[in-house]
């Protein structure tokens, strides 16, 4: 008897068609190792790392180990059974008063038995078929875990660059804002100003100043995941701290393909069909004890001095009560109806997170471009509104005022430009790239 396939998985076709035309999108393939198209070493020396060394990978490999002995066991399970016994006896007849003699006498038994498990209704045939496709999905997981850690590589590389981005331009607000409290006090003394210009001034700075903090906590934070990623205490990243200046950015529109190409490279998809496969795979195991089952069996040994053969076939049968059998297979129906609806769940998911990656990447990517225009205009008015008040045309509040929007305006931009590297990791995570150049994990 077959075992059952699995009902077909086939998606709709406007779940295999082009994804939404943008600007910041290409039709070109994902590449399978998309970090490099940053052309940044370090970040390639990053991933290459969490690749080799991640611990969640290494759990994921030896997952994957144990389902391919699964595969191996069910396989050899279908060959003879054999078993060898022996056993070896000393009979001392000194400690039994009836006896007539006191010679001990040595017993050898050696037996040699087989079982063989004619498997006709197919039980062990589906069986390994299930422990096939369990496997396969364990490695689509593993696949799905090399995803994710090259993705959150990037992500915290980016955000450490960010971070460092954003440092650097709050430094050089601060830098700013430092000089105008030092001419504030200048006027002070000259009795140009009040000292209620030199307190805003000082108050402008300070909260300019207090926006350090945090950055520099994103910037060790950052660091800390990199080396967990690698595989590596925390504290190490405060001895060897990987260094960037600046975010990296894509060389051109990101490629995503298209819907076809994505449903055959999440490994999310892979790992829901295949555990599709198992469970239709399963009703064949569930259905078979609906029949009997017929078991070969023999022993050839030698026992008490004598050669002896002995060959019998066990019929075992659960009849007439099948309630058992029969709730197993509607139990085995129903996880196949699960699984299947598992699997549609899994590309709807995919289309989903990445029609939301690509509308999110390009509206930051339109914002961003709005902000850069804003920060230039502010960065002019700041030095229209010093001159004015250079030339005693304008009060030192409308500086302190345009200083103030400058701050603002440049780390909004830096903002930005860290939201839209996330957007890129979010994108090229949806889609599943990363997967297939992954080195093997470090002993």
């Amino acid at each position: 008897m077959a075992a059952p396939s699995p009902p077909p998985t086939i998606a709709p076709p406007t779940a295999t068609g082009p994804f939404a035309a943008l600007p910041s999108a290409s039709i070109d393939p994902v590449p399978d190792d998309w970090w490099r198209l940053y052309d940044d070493p370090v970040l390639d020396r990053l991933v290459q790392s969490s690749l080799a060394a991640n611990a969640d990978l290494r759990v994921a490999y030896a997952n994957l180990d144990g389902s391919r002995a699964a595969v191996r066991q069910a396989r050899a399970a279908r060959l003879p059974q054999t078993t060898v016994e022996s056993s070896l006896a000393v009979d001392n007849p000194a400690g039994q008063p009836s006896a007539s003699a006191n010679v001990p006498t040595t017993d050898y038994d050696l037996a040699l038995t087989a079982s063989w498990d004619a498997d006709l209704f197919g039980r062990l045939r589906s069986a390994a078929l299930a422990a096939r496709a369990d496997a396969a999905a364990q490695e689509a997981a593993l696949d799905g875990v090399r995803v994710a850690v090259v993705a959150d590589t990037v992500l915290a590389y980016v955000e450490l660059c960010g971070a460092t981005q954003a440092l650097a331009a709050v430094a050089e607000q601060v830098g700013v804002q430092q000089n105008a409290v030092s001419v504030a006090g200048d006027q002070l003394n000259a009795g140009e100003v009040s000292p209620l210009e030199v307190s805003q001034a000082a108050s402008l700075l300070a909260s300019t100043t207090a926006l350090q903090a945090p950055l520099e906590a994103a910037q060790a934070n950052a660091r800390y995941r990199l080396a967990t990623l690698a595989g590596r205490p925390p504290a190490e990243a405060r001895v060897d701290p990987v260094i960037c200046a600046a975010l990296p950015k894509l060389r051109t529109a990101a490629p995503v393909g298209d819907g076809a190409a994505l449903l055959l490279r999440r490994p999310d998809i892979r790992e829901a069909e295949r555990r599709l496969a198992a469970a239709a795979a399963r009703i064949g195991v569930a259905r078979a004890d609906l029949y009997p089952r017929v078991n070969l069996g023999g022993a050839i040994g030698l026992l008490t001095g004598r050669l002896v053969a002995t060959g019998s076939p066990l019929v075992s049968w659960a009849f007439p009560n099948q309630a058992p059998a029969r709730a197993r297979l509607a139990q085995a129906r129903a996880s196949e109806r699960a699984a299947l609806a598992s699997w549609d769940v899994a590309v709807l998911r995919a289309l989903r997170e990445v029609e939301s990656a690509l509308v999110v990447y390009d509206a930051e990517q339109r914002r961003n471009r709005t902000l850069v225009e804003a920060d230039k205009e502010a960065r002019l008015t700041a030095r229209r509104a010093a001159a004015r008040v250079r030339l005693g045309d304008a009060a030192p509040l409308l500086r302190l005022d345009s200083d103030r929007t400058v701050a603002q305006a440049s780390l909004a931009v830096a903002q930005s430009d860290l939201a839209i590297a996330q957007a890129q990791v979010a994108l090229f995570r949806a889609l599943g790239g990363g997967w297939r150049t992954a080195a093997s994990p470090l002993e």
